[in-house]
């Protein structure tokens, strides 16, 4: 008898792990990518940093070798465009801009206090002098 209700329909097989995320996997590998070259290059400018003069030991060995390399190679004379001189009015307006700044700033201690107020004196006499000397 054929009054029965029939069969449910079997459930879709499911996907594997991999083929439901197929596009997670390329998108951390190329994000773990791009953080470890931002880390790698971030590291690399704290060890050649050229305001505080030092070298890593690595590079030390390095700097040395291209400096025994260089002396051995002639080098060609550079040639040294001279610039313009700045006219006297627009060396006036940047010392009275530089004092300005100068009077901005906060010391921290004494000796900085002392520091600013020198080079305050310093563009005070260059302001209010008759002529100004060639930088």
């Amino acid at each position: 008898m054929d009054g029965g209700p029939p069969p449910p329909p079997p459930p879709p097989p499911k996907e594997s792990f991999p083929r439901r995320f197929k596009y997670v996997l390329p998108l951390l590998l190329t994000v773990n990518l791009a953080v470890g070259g931002y880390l790698f290059l971030r590291t690399k400018k704290k060890d050649t940093d050229p305001a505080s003069g030092e070298i890593s030991a690595k590079s030390g060995s390095v700097a040395a070798m291209e400096k025994h390399v260089s002396s051995a190679v002639v080098a060609e004379p550079v040639v040294i465009k001279a610039r313009e001189p700045i006219p006297e009015m627009q060396q006036r307006e940047l010392f009275k801009w530089m004092l300005d700044e100068k009077r901005k700033v906060k010391p921290r201690n004494a000796e900085e206090k002392k520091k600013v107020d020198e080079e305050k004196a310093i563009l005070k006499q260059f302001i209010g002098s008759k002529t100004i000397p060639s930088l």
